[in-house]
């Protein structure tokens, strides 16, 4: 596609390479009618006659040489300074003699011009993967999140305040620690992300043990299904929940494949790991709460906002977008 200051297009090329070559009109009359210059209409006509209408469509701009570009091995050292050291194009500079704004570029160029790109541990490059349609492969893990004594948080009302209510629920619920001190529990929150989609799904339970795990996928494989979803594979972590024999009966039974990350890798599941942060922000820290239960019935209407009118930022639309398009008929 021509760019957007171009004066001719592909086939207004062709109409005035065949005026001059074909009609022999002059060269001067024809550019004129184009409203380009002489040399212009002259170089079309050169490359018609030369090439035919194929000569007529856009070119790369990319000069044949570069005798001003940095060298590959320059290059690569660059690189491995940047990956084995963490080293900034101030550092870099100064360690190679060459100027800072030609290290800027090299790693920009190389995407790995920000260290968040770049992996703590091995200091490669991060690799981003994504399963190709829904249901491939569905991330599970649980995180957990202090219930809210009544009358509200600590957050929100401050620290003196906040101790005061969970003291008022503690006396109401006779619920303490070992120690006396007020106890107003731990929501564990079961979260279930499809991989390809985002599509997300939540639930509040008293507890992470294997029982509550295997209830939880079983109801969001029922849930996938009523939209048309056939789960294949389940990733977690490496919680006894996820190692335990049942765990391993119930994906069994289910025909699901499951597969554990690396001990002491999170990134590995990062997509579900960043939805537990989105989960923080936009639901269980988002606003006041005057009681736990009032930010529970508050977890649905989030849940739907997530997945049908929230832009994900990753795929550039709703989750449920993907889920809606299952035949491909809209794309």
């Amino acid at each position: 596609m021509s760019h957007a200051n171009a004066a001719l297009t592909p086939r207004a090329r062709l109409r005035l390479a065949r005026l001059i070559v074909e009609d022999r009109w002059p060269a001067t009359v024809a550019a004129k009618m184009f409203m380009v210059s002489p040399i212009t209409a002259r170089k079309w006509a050169a490359r018609f006659r030369a090439e035919g209408p194929a000569g007529m469509i856009d070119r790369s701009s990319r000069p044949r040489s570069m005798p001003g570009k940095t060298p590959a091995p320059l290059v690569k050292q660059i690189v491995r300074l940047r990956w084995r050291r963490r080293l900034g194009p101030a550092q870099i500079s100064e360690e190679l003699g060459i100027p800072a704004s030609t290290v800027h570029a090299v790693l920009v160029r190389c995407r790995i011009n920000r260290l968040t790109h770049i992996d703590r541990v091995t200091g490669e490059p991060i690799r981003r993967y994504e399963h190709d349609h829904p249901g491939s492969l569905l991330h599970v893990d649980v995180t957990k999140f202090g219930n809210i004594p009544d009358g509200g948080g600590w957050r929100f009302v401050g620290k003196q305040q906040g101790d005061r209510n969970r003291e008022a629920t503690a006396k109401r619920t006779g619920k303490r620690h070992a120690d006396y001190e007020p106890n107003v529990g731990t929501a564990f929150l079961h979260t279930v992300v499809d991989d390809h989609s985002r599509v997300a799904y939540v639930e509040i339970c008293n507890d992470e043990k294997a029982v509550t795990a295997i209830g939880v996928l079983e109801r969001a494989v029922a849930w996938f299904a009523d939209r048309g979803v056939t789960v294949e594979r389940v990733l977690s972590d490496n919680g006894s929940a996820y190692k335990s024999f049942a765990w391993r009966d119930a994906c069994a039974g289910l025909g699901i494949k499951h597969k554990r990350t690396r001990p002491y890798r999170p990134q590995t599941n990062g997509k579900i790991e960043r939805f537990h942060r989105t989960l923080a922000d936009g639901w269980a820290y988002a606003r006041f709460y005057g009681s736990d239960t009032e930010r529970r019935q508050a977890l649905p209407g989030w849940i739907h906002f997530y997945n049908h009118h929230r832009r994900h930022s990753a795929i550039g639309a709703p989750p449920i977008s993907r889920l809606n398009n299952l035949a491909g008929h809209h794309s």
